[in-house]
C-alpha cells in the first residue's frame, strides 16, 4: 500500500524523542519508493485535527542531521487524550477527513500510555470506517511505566541525569554540613511509578552513601518513620540526602503535593513535594534544609544522555518503517537479555490493546524491605540503561541543537474547532 505517512510526538517530551523521529526520517529516506510523503504533525495529534502537516522534505538537511542530538519535541507535542470515538465523533470524523484528503495510510504516534490509547482508538475507528491504515505506536516516556516493553526510551537518559545530579549535590552538602545545610531534598518526576526516584540509588555503593532515603509512590509515606530515618542518618553521617518522587501519598491516599487542580489529561496537578517535605523536616527536627525540583531540567538534559538510550530511541524509529510493511495495530517494544553479564537488547512488538492505559509500577523486589532503598536487582536493571555517553556537538561553548522551520503545507479543508 503506497500512501503518505503521518508521524507525531505526544505528551511530555524526553531527551531522546527526537532521536526516534530521526530514525523514522532516515529509514523513510531509504525506503521512499515504498511510500508517498512523510508528514509530521505540528503539536502532536493536533497537527492532524488542525490539518497542520509538516512536509519533512522541505526542512534543511543540516538541521535534520542535528535532530538525533536535540532534546524537547522538535515538531511540538501536546497533551490531548481523545475520548472513545463514539463520544468524540466530531474529532474522529475530522481525522478521517484529513487523512483521506491527504492520502495518509500510515499513522506513527510517539508517546506514553495515554498516547498509545489514542493510537489504539484511531486504529479501531478507521477499521470501523473501512479505511485502510497502518497504526504503529512508538514508546516514549521518562516515567518508564509502559507495560510489556522492558524499558522506555527517555528513561535511561533522565535516570543518568538524576543519578549524576544526586551524586554532585550530595558532595556539596557533605562538604558544608558541619556549619550549614544538613538535609537536601531532590524532587523528581513520577506520579504513580517510582522508576525515576529509584534511579538515584545507582550511585550508592556502601552504607552512608547518598541517597540516604528514596521516597517511592509505591510505598505509603509515613511521617514518623521518615523523620526517624532522617534524624538517624544526620546524627550518624552529619548530613542526609533525600530523593522524592512527586507522586508520594499519605495515609488517606492523597498526594502530599496535590494542588487541587487538574491537568489536561484529568490528572491531579502536583504542586511540589520537596518544599512540603522540607517544611516537615524544618518544623519537626529544626535542621537547615535545601531543596530542588529537577522538573523540566531532568527531561531536557540531552547533554548528559545515555548512549544506550539514544541508540534504542533511534532504532525504534528505524524499525517503524520496516514493520509498517508487515504489521498493524502494534506498539514497538524493547526486549532485553543478559548474556555472560553483558546487557543485550532487541526490538519487538505487542498489540496496542496490551499497553493502552496500563501503568507498570516499580516491582516489589526492586525496593528494599525498609522502604527507602533499591535492591541489587533494581540497581543492575537501571545501570544497564545509563551506560555510555552520547554528547551533542558543541560550538562556541554550548550544544548545537536543531532549529527546524516546521512550515506546514497548504490546507485543503476548512478550519476546524475541536
Amino acid at each position: 500500500m503506497k500512501g503518505n505517512i503521518f508521524y507525531a510526538q505526544s505528551g511530555g517530551v524526553t531527551p531522546v524523542i527526537n532521536a526516534t523521529a530521526a530514525g523514522v526520517i532516515d529509514a523513510y529516506n531509504k525506503n521512499k519508493k515504498s511510500f508517498g510523503k512523510l508528514y509530521v504533525g505540528k503539536n502532536g495529534i493536533l497537527g492532524a485535527l488542525n490539518e497542520e502537516l509538516i512536509d519533512i522534505s522541505k526542512e534543511d538537511k543540516t538541521q535534520l542531521a542535528l535532530l538525533k542530538q536535540t532534546p524537547g519535541g522538535a515538531f511540538g507535542s501536546c497533551r490531548l487524550k481523545l475520548s472513545d470515538f463514539k463520544k468524540s465523533k466530531k474529532d474522529f470524523e475530522r481525522l478521517y477527513e484529513v487523512f483521506k484528503k491527504h492520502n495518509i495510510r500510515y499513522f506513527f504516534y510517539n508517546g506514553g500510555g495515554d498516547s498509545q490509547d489514542t493510537t489504539n482508538k484511531v486504529s479501531k475507528f478507521f477499521k470501523e470506517r473501512n479505511y485502510s491504515i497502518v497504526c504503529i505506536g512508538l514508546p516514549k516516556t521518562i516515567d518508564n511505566d509502559l507495560p510489556v516493553t522492558d524499558n522506555c526510551p527517555g528513561f535511561g537518559s533522565v535516570a543518568k541525569y538524576i543519578a549524576t545530579s544526586t551524586l554532585e549535590a550530595s558532595l556539596d552538602v557533605k562538604s558544608m554540613c558541619e556549619t550549614s545545610t544538613k538535609v537536601f531534598v531532590l524532587e523528581v518526576m513520577g506520579r504513580h511509578a517510582g522508576w525515576l526516584a529509584a534511579s538515584a540509588g545507582v550511585i550508592k555503593e556502601k552504607a552512608g552513601d547518598a541517597p540516604h532515603l528514596i521516597l517511592f509512590p509505591e510505598i505509603q509515606f509515613n511521617q514518623g518513620s521518615f523523620l526517624k530515618k532522617v534524624k538517624e542518618t544526620t546524627m550518624k553521617y552529619g548530613y542526609c540526602v533525600v530523593v522524592a518522587s512527586e507522586g508520594i501519598k499519605g495515609s488517606k491516599n492523597k498526594f502530599l503535593s496535590d494542588s487541587g487542580l487538574k491537568d489536561s489529561f484529568g490528572h491531579a496537578q502536583l504542586g511540589g513535594v520537596a518544599p512540603v517535605l522540607s517544611s516537615i523536616i524544618t518544623s519537626k527536627l529544626k535542621y537547615k534544609v535545601h531543596w530542588a525540583v529537577s522538573d523540566y531540567l531532568q527531561r531536557a538534559a540531552r547533554h548528559v544522555a545515555s548512549a544506550v538510550d539514544v541508540e534504542q530511541a533511534y532504532a525504534l524509529g528505524l524499525e517503524s518503517i520496516k514493520v509498517a510493511k508487515l504489521e498493524n495495530n502494534i506498539m514497538l517494544t524493547i526486549k532485553s537479555t543478559t548474556i555472560k553479564q553483558k546487557y543485550k537488547w532487541s526490538i519487538s512488538s505487542t498489540s496496542l490493546d496490551n499497553v493502552a492505559n496500563v501503568e507498570k509500577m516499580l516491582p516489589k523486589n526492586f525496593i528494599k524491605s525498609n522502604g527507602f532503598e533499591i535492591t541489587r536487582s533494581c540497581k543492575e536493571y537501571i545501570s544497564n540503561l545509563i551506560q555510555g555517553e552520547d554528547y551533542p556537538s558543541y560550538d562556541n561553548g554550548f550544544p548545537q541543537y536543531a532549529k527546524l522551520e516546521c512550515k506546514t503545507i497548504k490546507k485543503k479543508l476548512p478550519a476546524y474547532k475541536s
